[in-house]
């Protein structure tokens, strides 16, 4: 699926190299999940299915989130920035866990003035998911 000529003159993906920012978030408890990144055909791929799909710099392809761990995130609402190089994507977050870590979000690191703290709630060990 392509992008249609519209999104393609909002979205700008010449700033990061034809990747934008997509972050995360619940659409329920609004909490931001993770922080991943998209080119057009996983943007595409994401508005053709309604789930979420990033494009995975380590992997060097797609990656449709749970394809592993079965958390995947069905889309909500999709909106984008001022500048259209970032989106914010309310979703559905499917077995409770956003990061690979195991945790609820990856943002479970909490940083005082002289500590780092873990606060996050871990839903699963991923030893146990990724193999």
């Amino acid at each position: 699926m392509l992008l249609n000529t519209e999104l393609l003159e909002i979205i700008d993906f010449t700033k990061g190299d034809g990747l934008i920012t997509a972050i995360a978030q619940d659409a329920q408890s609004n909490e931001v999940l993770m922080v991943a990144y998209m080119n057009q055909d996983s943007l595409a791929k994401t508005l053709e299915i309604g789930e979420a799909v990033y494009w995975s710099r380590s992997r060097k392809r797609l990656w449709h989130k749970g394809e592993e761990s079965g958390n995947i995130q069905k889309i909500k609402a999709i909106y984008l920035d001022c500048d259209g190089d970032a989106l914010l994507l309310k979703v559905e977050q499917i077995g409770g866990a956003a990061c690979h870590t195991g945790r609820q979000s990856c943002f479970f690191r909490r940083i005082d003035t002289s500590t780092v703290q873990d606060v996050g709630v871990q839903i699963f060990d991923p030893k146990e998911v990724y193999k």
